[in-house]
């Protein structure tokens, strides 16, 4: 099913990720440092675009909701306070109250200082993208506006890329430097494989950062049943130990196969060539169909184990959706 997913790159898309590859091993002659790289200076400005985006989004959309939609999500209990207007009730802590005759609130490590951690799916399928885009691009802003977010509010950030192994691990760190050192490395970073294990990734996860976290998990999760099956587990146990969040990034053609005659594809992970008839409804029903089964495998994956899920589609702007899902978070906390 997997492999009848990802084509179309010879009519729709080919080059899409392949230029930017390129732009990624092409030194030029002037360059500058990011974090301890010295990056070429075409992807610089690249970045630097990005930066600029991404933080005037961030400033926008995130302010005063950032920190307020995960506190509570099972932080590590630090010390009590007095309570002072403004706090939230839910934190007064009952039997020291009780035993000083004043309110006291429980006050939690993360309200100082969270650690984002993003796990980010680098395969051959994230480079198809029929919009101008590659969905590896769109992972790129979305992983942008979540690291500037985590470092506008001196939080640390964090970064784990895989294939069909974990190929780069970036322990958590602050400062601008290190957010666009992960920027960059979500966008131009190269896999040494092209297919995808979700399970190493989040067994690498949990050997990594031993600190409850958040942890955002960008996928476009076309994967077979047999992966989907073995990913179970050790997705179970990185959402029980950290605030687990997936990011689905999916493209408008996936599911919704165009009439447009023969189609000749590839399978960006298998390197597997594929002829489909697009002009055969039935040939056009049965791909749609396959799509939704699988995506229905995935939302049950999640729902299983109380994943949250946010659903990017290439082209469209991506923090749209993050506000959406900060705004269901914090209606969420307000039920209690």
């Amino acid at each position: 099913m997997c492999a009848f997913h990802r084509r179309f790159t010879d009519l729709l898309s080919r080059g899409v990720g392949e230029k930017e590859s390129i732009a990624s091993r092409t030194l030029g002659a002037n360059r500058a440092e990011v974090g301890d790289e010295i990056l070429p200076a075409d992807i610089l400005r690249h970045i630097r675009r990005l930066e600029i985006r991404t933080k005037q989004r961030v400033s926008e959309l995130f302010a005063g909701q950032y920190h307020s939609v995960f506190k509570g999500q099972g932080m590590e209990f630090d010390e009590v306070r007095e309570y002072v207007p403004g706090d939230d009730i839910r934190d007064i802590d009952w039997n020291v109250t009780a035993r000083l005759g004043v309110p006291f609130i429980k006050k939690y490590a993360e309200e100082r200082e969270l650690t984002v951690f993003l796990l980010v799916d680098k395969s051959a399928s994230l480079i198809f993208g029929s919009a101008n885009q590659g969905k590896n691009g769109l992972a790129a802003e979305i992983g942008g506006v979540l690291a500037f977010s985590a470092i506008n509010n001196q939080d640390k950030v964090g970064l784990l890329t895989f294939s069909d192994s974990p190929e780069l691990l970036i322990p958590p760190r602050k400062g601008r430097p290190h957010g666009l050192r992960i920027i960059r490395e979500i966008r131009f970073g190269t896999a040494s494989g092209s297919g995808t294990d979700l399970a190493a990734a989040c067994e690498t996860a949990m050997h990594a950062v031993h600190r409850r976290s958040v942890m955002f998990l960008l996928s476009d999760f076309l994967i077979s049943r047999e992966a989907l099956a073995a990913v179970d587990q050790p997705l179970g146990m990185l959402a029980r130990k950290h605030d687990l969040i997936a990011l689905t990034i999916k493209d408008p053609l996936e599911g919704n196969l165009p009439d447009v005659g023969l189609l000749v594809g590839e399978d960006l992970e298998t390197g597997r060539s594929l002829v489909v008839d697009s002009s055969n409804k039935r040939s056009r029903d049965r791909f749609n169909q396959q799509f939704i089964n699988h995506r229905g495998r995935v939302d049950s994956l999640f729902k299983r184990h109380n994943i949250d899920q946010v659903v990017f589609e290439v082209g469209q702007d991506p923090v749209d959706p993050l506000l959406r899902f900060f705004k269901l978070r914090e209606r969420r906390l307000a039920r209690g």
